[in-house]
């Protein structure tokens, strides 16, 4: 009995440990419940026992563990108990633990027993021998009386005895109400529970009748909103609601599942931040849960044939009911074993099962959380993977068939309307690889992933494409495969692939291969090499003698070395050999859509728009394919938008029938930039950089970040302006970096560096010239006559003006035009006469190119100059539109200073504070934020102070914090 005794006293110590690993991180999504459990705590009348129920993996840990700390606030002692797997076992056991806590907290704090009480162990343990459980709770009830106020919280109670559970439901029917119970349980929904074992393993504790009231708290699943604090809270950023969604989708909202899958992704670097906002990397493979997983742990637990069942059902279940007999006949194992296995699958929330209709039986069962699903599956062995996989085609094609029946007495198999039923047959076809009809297998992969072209969600074309070139054996077929390879690959964006995919088919082409084929493998061999910088390949594929080694015709391979030529920077040897080569590409009417575009961009590139013109108003051949004409068409457009013709690249757009999202990204940011259409933009762009899908061919080459700078700065980001232009810089060998040198003048105008900024227009300027290149020029001729005017250095600047006005007359360019009559008219004495006509001209033609940011900044110059005052509502409205908040306050001041009245006082003042911590946010001391924002060091500070007491924020860390998780401006406690 001794022995005995001891043994068990040393079990009490043990378990009276704290938390389990995971129940101290932060607890989101349940502030209805914690404000619930808040409650019962406060009402004096309350219930003495608060059950808190969820499915393995809902945080019940954590929020027992917000519970005690609730408690512990309150001056309660907190007693935190957990039960194990084999408590149930031993009789008694918990209560036995609670004694134990109880005596331990009296023996540190030095509190005696209540008067003419005995030892509670004298009472306590002969009680337990005896199994009296009536003894045994009044003593707990006075040893918990006496330790008043105290709470005794118990994890995990679905591992604990019954008869300690008796005993604390009797308890709790008469505890007073300075002690409390809180008590938390696995409660899985749905399916039956594990007729062999009596009771349902891991299933939510039951107290018997004599417990009184108690309070239940179910924990349900979290829902889209509080994944994405999850993930704010996660990643200090803004989550993209594609990222969540996929979260939600990976884990249905299960907390622990969600936490895995973020902490995997993030120690892979998956979860990528683009100015405040995070997204999910392109292509990010779905990570597979590693052994000690919570979820992984549980299936192990249950042992064979459960972990069997569960391997072979990752891959069947979307045949619902007939997986069974599948799952069976791949596996070995009987289709009793099989059923019993899936109830214990469904016992220990693995599993859900899904209701038939009337009452007939499950329709079939589907795992709670696909990443576990996801992760069962990557377990599998390749020859395991496609047996199972084979298994399941061949049933889908016989019931397709009407085969099904003459060779299965049961019903044929059909997809479960909860599979993705567009890539569920593909995805078993490519696992199955030869163990299936490869001829049927190849021409069905095809046409699945032809139906899914261009799959901008990566739901499997290109793995479809590879799986059918894998299963092809007749040597043109399979090069005609390798084809369509290479193009899913260049439009899902993985060059680097399809460059390699080009090479093979260009090292060896088959007759299959026609010559507009040839030509265009070419051409994307050069485009997918500039994609990837690799610019000593690009300038090696730029001599004769790189494309002299493959056996391609002439009208292949020179106008690809001629697009070398220019992706590298050398246009005028790349227009060179398109001007000699003339009479090879010219006659077929697909092969020289690209020669003709390089032409009309080199001539573009020297100032000449002439070629340009008579490209545009050339209408291209209606036999060619529509990707080619897709392709031609989005080419142009890019021009037009490098060219800030707006209305040009619309109209060209409408001719083309093409609609505007068609364009490839960064086209699509381009227009979205000059449209105003700022924060469509930034969110676009943003995903891009995250993803690394931000290139764009030369002349354009960083016009995209450049774009994205000016956004930034125009709304108090000139420090993430700045780190994006630094981090562009150098990227493309040998190009020149103009629209950057803007940019970059830019920002450091802003910062109260003209002189630095002075310097890389000049150098841009100088570096242009050297090289012979006219595109872009004129916006930084334009940038150094502003700067030199706002320097008082008109002399200075009249060869900007010349440079200016000697563009516009050559080019014809809309936008360069506009740039030479704002620089005149601000290098011209202001106010005088020939400045008043030359922003009249301005404003109206700024008017008809319908570009709100930069009408905004026209009728911001000719105010008070060429027209009344009253301009600078107008602009102040167009920034509005942009939410261009900098220059939104910049424009207020003038209006003040020009004796107008600041529309809407209320929104002036919340953007003044979004303005100002933004600014903090990036980072700006107050000595740098008086100068962006024209104001005084002391004046800042008074800003500041004024943000801290309207907010509640205490510091400007806490202003970071908000302004990073999406949550401007409010205090963490609210």
């Amino acid at each position: 009995m001794d022995s005995g005794r001891g043994a068990e006293t040393g079990v009490v110590r043990g378990a009276t440990a704290t938390w389990a690993d995971g129940a101290s991180g932060q607890l989101v999504g349940r502030e209805q419940e914690l404000a619930e459990l808040e409650r019962c705590l406060d009402d004096p009348d309350g219930p003495g026992l608060v059950l808190v129920h969820g499915e393995r993996g809902a945080g019940r840990s954590a929020f027992a563990h917000a519970a005690a700390e609730r408690l512990a606030t309150r001056d309660h002692v907190v007693l935190p108990l957990v039960c194990v797997r084999g408590d149930q076992d031993r009789p008694l056991l918990l209560a036995l633990r609670v004694v134990t806590a109880v005596r331990e907290h009296r023996s540190v704090t030095g509190r005696q027993p209540a008067a003419g009480r005995a030892n509670l162990e004298a009472e306590v343990l002969p009680a337990t021998e005896r199994g009296d459980r009536a003894a045994l709770a009044d003593a707990l009830l006075s040893a918990l009386t006496h330790a008043a106020p105290v709470a005794v919280v118990v994890d995990d109670a679905q591992y604990a005895d019954a008869a300690s559970l008796g005993v604390l439901g009797a308890v709790a029917a008469r505890c007073p109400p300075e002690v409390r119970l809180v008590i938390t349980s696995v409660r899985h929904t749905g399916g039956a529970g594990d007729a062999a074992s009596g009771r349902r393993q891991d299933q939510a504790v039951g107290l018997p009748a004599e417990a009184g009231t108690a309070r239940t708290i179910a924990l349900p699943r979290l829902t889209r909103l509080q994944l994405a604090d999850m993930v704010a809270r996660r990643s200090q950023a803004a989550p993209d609601p594609a990222l969540v969604a996929r979260v939600l989708g990976l884990t249905r909202g299960i907390p622990a599942a969600a936490d895995a899958l973020l902490t995997e992704w993030s120690r892979r670097d998956a979860v990528r931040i683009a100015d405040g906002h995070a997204f999910l990397a392109a292509s990010a493979p779905v990570p597979v849960l590693p052994d000690e997983d919570r979820f992984m742990r549980a299936l192990h637990e249950l042992g064979e044939p459960c972990r069997t069942t569960a391997a072979a059902l990752s891959v069947l279940w979307p045949l619902g009911r007939t997986a069974v007999a599948l799952v069976a006949g791949s596996t070995g194992l009987s289709e009793r074993e099989v059923g019993y296995s899936v109830r214990r699958l469904i016992a220990a929330g693995l599993l859900d099962e899904l209701p038939g209709e009337d009452g007939g039986g499950p329709r079939g069962w589907v795992f709670r959380s696909p990443l576990m699903e996801h992760a069962v599956r990557e377990r599998l062995g390749p020859l395991e993977r496609a047996r199972m996989s084979a298994a399941a085609v061949e049933a889908l094609w016989a019931a397709r068939d009407g085969t099904a029946a003459a060779t299965s007495p049961r019903r044929p198999a059909v997809l479960l309307e909860e599979a993705d039923t567009v890539t569920y047959l593909p995805e078993r076809m490519a696992d199955a690889g030869v163990l299936i009809d490869r001829e049927r297998a190849a021409a069905e992969l095809t046409a699945a992933a032809e139906a899914l072209h261009p799959d901008p969600e990566d739901r499997g074309m290109l793995r479809w494409f590879r799986a059918a070139l894998r299963l092809i054996e007749e040597p043109a077929a399979r090069e005609l495969a390798l084809l369509r390879c290479v193009k899913a690959a260049w439009v899902v964006g993985d060059h680097p692939a399809a460059g390699q995919a080009v090479e093979t088919i260009l090292r060896d082409p088959s007759d299959v291969v026609s010559g507009p084929d040839l030509h265009e493998l070419a051409v994307l061999q050069v485009v997918a090499v500039t994609s990837v910088k690799d610019w000593p390949q690009l300038s090696r594929m730029g001599a004769a003698e790189w494309w002299d080694r493959l056996p391609l015709p002439p009208e292949a391979a020179l106008p690809a070395r001629a697009l070398a030529l220019c992706m590298s920077g050398r246009w005028p040897e790349g227009l060179d050999l398109l001007s000699r080569t003339e009479p090879v590409w010219r006659p077929d009417p697909h092969i020289r859509l690209i020669p003709e575009l390089a032409q009309a961009v080199g001539n573009l590139v020297q100032g000449r728009t002439d070629m340009l013109a008579r490209a545009l108003e050339t209408p291209p051949d209606p036999g060619l394919p529509p990707e080619a004409l897709y392709s031609i068409a989005a080419g142009y457009t890019l021009q037009l938008l490098g060219n800030a013709d707006l209305c040009g690249a619309m109209d060209l757009l409408r001719d083309r029938g093409m609609p505007p999202e068609a364009l490839p990204p960064t086209s699509h940011f381009l227009l979205l930039h000059l449209q105003g259409r700022w924060d469509d933009a930034l969110a676009l762009a943003r995903g891009m950089v995250a993803k690394d899908q931000t290139f764009i061919a030369p002349p354009q080459h960083h016009l995209f970040a450049a774009g994205t700078a000016a956004i930034l700065l125009a709304r108090g980001k000139p420090t993430g302006a700045a780190r994006l232009i630094a981090g562009e810089r150098g990227t493309h060998e040998g190009h020149v970096e103009i629209f950057l040198d803007v940019a970059e003048a830019a920002v450091l105008r802003t910062m109260g560096r003209p002189d630095a900024a002075d310097r890389i227009l000049r150098r841009g300027l100088r570096d242009a010239d050297a090289r012979g290149y006219v595109y872009g020029t004129d916006e930084l001729a334009a940038a150094l006559a502003m700067l030199r005017a706002e320097d008082g250095r008109a002399d200075a600047a009249a060869g900007c003006l010349w440079r200016l006005e000697e563009l516009a007359g050559r080019t014809g360019s809309g936008r360069t035009r506009l740039l030479y009559l704002l620089a005149s008219a601000r290098v011209r004495q202001q106010g005088s006469g020939a400045a008043r006509e030359l922003l009249h001209e301005a404003v109206e033609l700024a008017r008809s190119r319908c570009q709100p940011f930069e009408t905004a900044v026209t009728l911001a110059a000719a105010a008070g100059d060429a027209g009344p005052p009253e301009l600078l509502h107008e602009a102040y409205e167009l920034y509005g539109e942009t939410g261009s908040l900098l220059s939104r306050f910049h424009t207020r001041a003038a209006m003040r200073e020009a004796g107008l009245t600041v529309p809407g006082r209320r929104q002036a003042a919340a953007e003044n504070a979004q303005l100002l911590a933004t600014l903090v946010t990036e980072g700006l001391a107050n000595r740098q934020i008086a100068t962006v924002l024209r104001l005084s060091e002391d004046a800042v500070a008074n800003r500041l102070s004024r943000l801290f007491a309207r907010t509640g924020l205490r510091s400007r860390t806490e202003v970071v914090s908000a302004m990073l998780t999406g949550n401007p401006l409010t205090a963490p406690d609210r």
